[in-house]
């Protein structure tokens, strides 16, 4: 049994991550970092964690304890100025290391650590042991557009998010009076993930997030030009994959099949009145746009089956 430590446990994505990790058959966590709760019981974080797991501990002691991969669910900041232990596999689920480019990333994140290895499996698997999760919305843009980028010029990419994706931190936009009964566009053309989608496409998108008055679930509508038929490109892509669906033509991605999930849904349309071509990708912002997507490149750099762990089936209700 090869072993985890969780940096930033309290938080959305540390918990879906820890979450994965309690049903992993080869990955158990063994240091459970969060800097609010160290020296109390899993129980603190939820009461349903039983005493089968470690007692939280800072996050410092957390990256000390001897862990085969650590999990990096802190900020920017805080991920930015980590040290990796030698010869741990380390997923960063900030965008700390996303970007290849010193200035680019200076502008966006205020630092420019160095990039690691960015692992979107189906599209850039990871390679070496320091690996750089995908943004949410770049994983729901790069799984609709990466398999195009020859048959396609440009592409617009209307994305909307649950409001889990802002993090667990409280902010004004994300207390539920300003969430529930609205919708409301956000970052319009100032959106940190635009840059990320960018360097893997080789090109620009016009890209415009919104916020859903929903807990969780992402879903991208991508428009693009092409004269080429674009669902066989797609079927190549993800025709293998477990994670990522290309659904049967007229169906169309639902938040609520991918909610709770770590998988992928891609639809492909035609607009016969302009000739535009639309490729819909839906998933869940917490798991493949976040601790499922960590979850599977640890599994990856680790060597073990690409999908242990992950919850890939279900029926909503």
């Amino acid at each position: 049994m090869l072993t985890a430590a969780i940096l930033g446990t309290a938080g959305y994505t540390g918990q879906e991550t820890l979450d994965r990790l309690l049903g992993h058959p080869d990955l158990e966590p063994v240091a459970l970092g969060s800097d609010s709760l160290a020296g109390r019981p899993a129980a603190a974080l939820d009461p349903r964690l039983n005493g089968r797991l470690p007692t939280f501990v800072p996050n410092a002691e957390a990256a000390l304890a001897g862990a085969d991969v650590i999990f990096l669910c802190l900020d920017h900041a805080a991920s930015a100025a980590f040290s990796p232990p030698d010869g741990a596999v380390v997923v960063d689920l900030s965008g700390a290391h996303r970007l290849r480019d010193d200035a680019v990333a200076t502008r966006w994140y205020g630092t420019a650590p160095g990039a690691w290895s960015y692992g979107l499996p189906e599209v850039t698997p990871p390679e070496g042991r320091l690996i750089a999760n995908p943004g949410c919305y770049a994983t729901a843009a790069l799984l609709a557009l990466a398999p195009l980028v020859e048959a396609i010029d440009g592409a617009v990419v209307d994305a909307k998010s649950g409001m889990t994706g802002a993090g667990r931190a409280l902010r004004e936009r994300s207390h539920a009076g300003h969430v529930l009964e609205n919708f409301s566009p956000y970052a319009v053309g100032a959106h940190r993930h635009a840059p990320e989608i960018e360097q893997v496409l080789g090109f620009p998108v016009t890209f415009v997030p919104h916020l859903l008055p929903l807990r969780r679930g992402l879903l991208a509508t991508c428009y693009v030009r092409s004269a080429a038929e674009l669902r066989p490109l797609l079927e190549a892509a993800y025709g293998s994959s477990e994670v990522v669906r290309v659904l049967p033509e007229g169906v169309t991605p639902e938040l609520s099949r991918v909610q709770g999930t770590d998988a992928a849904e891609l639809g492909v349309f035609e607009d016969g009145a302009t000739g535009t071509k639309i490729v819909i990708c839906a998933l869940d912002n917490l798991g493949k746009g976040a601790a499922g997507q960590a979850v599977q490149n640890a599994n990856i750099a680790l060597g073990l089956p690409e999908t242990a762990g992950l919850r890939l089936q279900g029926v909503p209700v």
